[in-house]
């Protein structure tokens, strides 16, 4: 399995912004969808998507984790059945 492929790992437990860009692009993967395609349906760039894919942060996400560090928690994604 290449690495740009979905592995079989749910859920996702959120710790880093390199945790939410690896549950990002497993669930876009098993949507079937390029980068291009999710990122014009969310409204983002593509490069903005790369970068969270690859675990880049964003000033959103460092205060996100940080906020949740505080508090003790951790944020856990999960396929929706909606």
């Amino acid at each position: 399995m290449s690495n740009n492929e979905p592995q079989d790992v749910q859920p996702f437990r959120i710790y880093t912004a390199a945790s939410i860009g690896q549950a990002i692009r497993h669930y876009r993967l098993q949507a079937g969808l390029t980068q291009a395609q999710l990122a014009d349906q969310a409204g983002l760039t593509v490069s903005y998507l790369s970068r969270l894919e690859n675990g880049q942060e964003t000033e959103q996400l460092r205060r996100i984790v940080r906020i949740l560090k505080l508090l003790g928690m951790r944020m856990t994604v999960e396929q929706a059945d909606w």
